[in-house]
């Protein structure tokens, strides 16, 4: 028989919704650098921009945002070749002694997958670079993300393995989730990590529909976005979408640009303005890459009914 919190996920992925709110401080930059840089980092930092945060996938900050009210949010992309190596550490704690602002690191970009962006990090060596470079970040008052695998069953695998390595000695605050499928099976997803860590609570890093029709990619961020604004666990989220549309790799119609970088619909929502009418076209998506969401939708699907 389904659990409550199953039939609450049910529920929240069969009820009619409506626009996402305009408003959310919970919205973040997921910075991808392009050529086009000099022109479009402008678009996500403006006075009416909704966004709060922002990642770049480095430790360091965005050239273009010194100075910006954005909070910057460092980022271990992957393992360092040295067992000794203290980079990463040494350079938050160096931000932090300029008296930078760093509240939150983030961990391991998708460290169970070997291609597309992925770190490719074992997890016994994942756990012994965090306890040295990122554990002790935790004395100085910042809070700590676990490592972001894929939204593939593999990734649960991953980081059971990574946290079972730590035996203990990792205190992550919150857990990043990935998702680049449908929003059904995005909900479920997220009531799977969820239900598995529950201590923590939930960044949504990466999220899409890879690939999706216009209509449907409108409709997955709107469905997706109010999702997580009723939701308390999810303290923060960033779409990936911030690029143009035709250089996108999720799908020319997930773009929040494009191809001339003006907003698109979903950039404008995402921003907190009103839709522009604006229609991406021209997209480089390769729907391989994200092979691996389609098996989570049906594998979650089981799970939330164990």
């Amino acid at each position: 028989m389904p659990s409550i919190a199953t039939l609450t996920l049910i529920a929240a992925t069969t009820a009619p919704y409506a626009l996402a709110q305009l408003s959310s401080s919970k919205r973040g930059l997921c910075y991808v650098s392009s050529s086009d840089a000099s022109t479009d980092d402008k678009i996500w930092d403006t006075g009416d921009s909704d966004l709060t945060w922002y990642y770049n996938y480095q430790a360091t900050p965005t050239s273009g945002y010194a100075g910006s009210d954005l909070q910057f949010v460092p980022m271990m992309w992957g393992a360092p070749t040295s067992d000794q190596d203290m980079t990463f550490y040494n350079t938050v704690k160096g931000l932090i002694d300029g008296g930078a602002k760093i509240p939150y690191v983030l961990s391991f970009n998708e460290p169970d997958g070997c291609s597309s962006g992925g770190s490719c990090v074992d997890a016994e060596t994942a756990a012994n670079t965090w306890m040295r470079e990122i554990e002790p970040l935790k004395k100085m008052g910042v809070k700590l993300g676990a490592p972001a695998v894929t939204g593939a069953p593999a990734g649960f695998t991953w980081l059971q393995s990574f946290f079972t390595a730590c035996a203990g000695q990792c205190s992550a605050d919150f857990i990043p989730v990935h998702w680049y499928g449908n929003f059904e099976g995005f909900a479920s997803h997220v009531g799977q990590v969820n239900g598995t860590y529950s201590n923590m609570t939930m960044w949504v890093t990466e999220y899409a529909y890879a690939d999706a029709k216009l209509d449907d990619s409108q409709d997955f961020y709107n469905q997706s976005a109010s999702f997580m604004d009723r939701i308390d666990y999810i303290t923060h989220y960033s779409y990936f979408g911030a690029f143009r549309s035709d250089t996108s790799n999720v799908g020319a119609d997930a773009a929040m640009l494009t191809q001339k970088g003006k907003l698109t619909d979903i950039g404008a929502w995402y921003l907190g303005q009103k839709a522009t009418g604006n229609v991406p076209k021209g997209g480089a998506a390769q729907a391989a890459k994200f092979a691996g969401w389609a098996v989570v939708v049906v594998a979650a699907a089981f799970w939330t009914m164990a």
